[in-house]
């Protein structure tokens, strides 16, 4: 099914993990594949071409990135204007996008081999503002730039007045996104499957405040009236905080493209949900 797999590696690599990669990188030969680097400069015991940035986007069919969901989405950020698929290994302690465990990787690589996968297309938000525009997986982030201090905003979506407020900022969330930072702001675990956008108040001031659900067909436009500082900030992805005037626009809408995120057929979202948010749930007890 895939002959030419990519692999992208945490930048940080304990020897523990290096043993558990050329176990991993074996039972990947055990396909007849050809493995792929792009030029991370890593001590490996195992085959492994080296290619550049351009050059492996065109040899790969799959990228299998092994780190935390900042792995994920800093190659997600590298590659996006490729279309090959990606498959999240988890070498943190908490990933939705590095999902498949290292203790049942075999199982999940012989899945996606033998063809019993699906290509999820996640959608990406896109925020423009001035000459700035950003792309982003997860979400994008308004804030006031001062920490536990107000800014004043008004709300748009698809042109249509929605409110005005004062809070700490401001969230739009992808359903990827909405078990990210967005859940941790009080925001719902949006299906990744739904193509939605989640608008979730930071420490507003009005005590009826909540999350907003629009579809994400629709254009989202906030405009900062003022703050503490001389500006505020918009940061996508935990990134670097760009600034922006006040009284300008700021659109969010989805992105024209997707990423393609692959998961084998015995990847289960609510297995996820149980396993990394502490869900209780005993499958055991017979009714």
């Amino acid at each position: 099914m895939f002959k030419n797999l990519g692999l992208i590696f945490k930048d940080v690599l304990s020897e523990n993990d290096k043993t558990v990669i050329s176990k991993i990188a074996n039972e990947l030969k055990s396909f007849e594949v050809s493995l792929f680097l792009d030029n991370q400069t890593i001590d490996l015991d195992f085959e492994v071409n080296f290619l550049n940035r351009d050059e492996f986007s065109k040899t790969v069919d799959l990228i299998l990135i092994f780190g935390g969901d900042g792995t994920f989405l800093s190659t997600a950020r590298k590659y996006l204007k490729t279309s090959v698929p990606m498959l999240g290994v988890n070498f943190g302690s908490l990933g939705f996008l590095a999902d498949i465990n290292i203790d049942t990787f075999k199982q999940s690589i012989n899945e996606v081999m033998s063809g019993e996968f699906s290509i999820n297309e996640r959608e990406l938000v896109k925020v423009c503002f001035g000459s700035k525009t950003m792309i982003g997986l997860n979400e994008v982030l308004i804030h006031s730039g001062s920490y536990a201090q107000l800014m004043r905003y008004n709300l748009k979506i698809d042109g249509q007045d929605v409110y005005e407020q004062r809070s700490d900022g401001l969230i739009v969330a992808t359903p990827t996104g909405s078990s990210a930072y967005a859940l941790s702001a009080g925001g719902s675990i949006i299906h990744p499957d739904l193509q939605v956008f989640n608008i979730i108040p930071m420490m507003s001031q009005s005590l009826s405040s909540r999350a907003l659900i629009c579809p994400s067909e629709f254009n989202i436009q906030v405009e900062i009236i003022d703050g503490p500082l001389e500006n505020a900030e918009v940061c996508v992805d935990g990134q670097e905080n760009i600034p922006v005037n006040f009284r300008e626009e700021i659109t969010i809408m989805k992105n024209e493209t997707t990423l393609k995120v692959l998961n084998p057929k015995s990847a289960n979202f609510y297995e996820s949900c149980r396993e990394k948010l502490g869900w209780s749930l005993d499958f055991t007890t017979k009714k």
